[in-house]
């Protein structure tokens, strides 16, 4: 079965330059030219990913991010004509897996898409396929997490990010190599977003996201608490 593709983008010449290389890819592209037909949509059909556009007439993407957020982990990939640090934290803040500026290269763009949809669908580190630590589990096939039972709603890269410090227990990692293991080592972006994710991270993991400890002026280390 293909994939499917919410794209929102209020340029149409981009829009269907885009949609032309998703198809080549075999995935199936549902396009929205403002942020209120891109709700309409999603509302009416299940999608894989969501690659959003953020300065759009009616609703701009943040809004719709944020909308989205509230119902669904869905990845999302923004795009967006501003490069400033701060658009790039507020997308991460909102959910945000991916984030690319313009202009954009359509082939880099299906590229992140197609590895962000391999590292959700769990084709990437397959030994073992539960990983534990105090009342903290996660199911690597069928992506659970749960902490004492209770199910954990985690975004897709929030997810990843977990996966990645759990494989790496009691060692400390610098911001550099935990961006460049979860986010890809052509990530051009601010290293405060790995200080983002784990900070949203803990704060839904609650008493076992102590688990995850600061380690000043290095990075951080995931480890149990005695």
């Amino acid at each position: 079965m293909n994939r499917r593709i919410l794209l929102v983008e209020d340029d149409m010449l981009l829009r269907e330059l885009i949609t032309d290389y998703f198809a080549k890819e075999q995935w199936e592209v549902h396009e929205a030219e403002n942020g209120r037909l891109a709700l309409e949509l999603f509302e009416q059909h299940a999608f894989d990913l969501i690659v959003l556009d953020i300065m759009m007439p009616e609703m701009d993407g943040w809004s719709v991010c944020r909308r989205i957020r509230k119902k669904s982990d869905i990845p999302i990939i923004m795009i967006t004509a501003r490069a400033e640090d701060d658009d790039q934290m507020m997308g991460f803040e909102l959910g945000a897996d991916e984030y690319v500026t313009k202009p954009l290269s359509p082939r880099v763009l299906v590229a992140r898409a197609n590895a962000l949809m391999k590292r959700k669908e769990g084709t990437v580190g397959r030994e073992g396929a539960v990983l534990a630590y105090g009342e903290l589990a996660v199911n690597r096939q069928s992506y659970a997490v749960t902490v004492a039972g209770s199910v954990i709603n985690l975004s897709p890269k929030e997810y990843e990010l977990l996966l990645f410090l759990m494989k790496h227990y009691g060692k400390v990692l610098t911001r550099d190599f935990i961006l460049n293991g979860v986010w890809g080592y052509d990530y051009l972006g601010d290293l405060r977003t790995v200080d983002t994710h784990i900070k949203k991270l803990r704060a839904k993991l609650g008493y076992e996201g102590r688990l995850i400890s600061t380690v000043i002026r290095a990075g951080y280390k995931f480890e149990m608490e005695a």
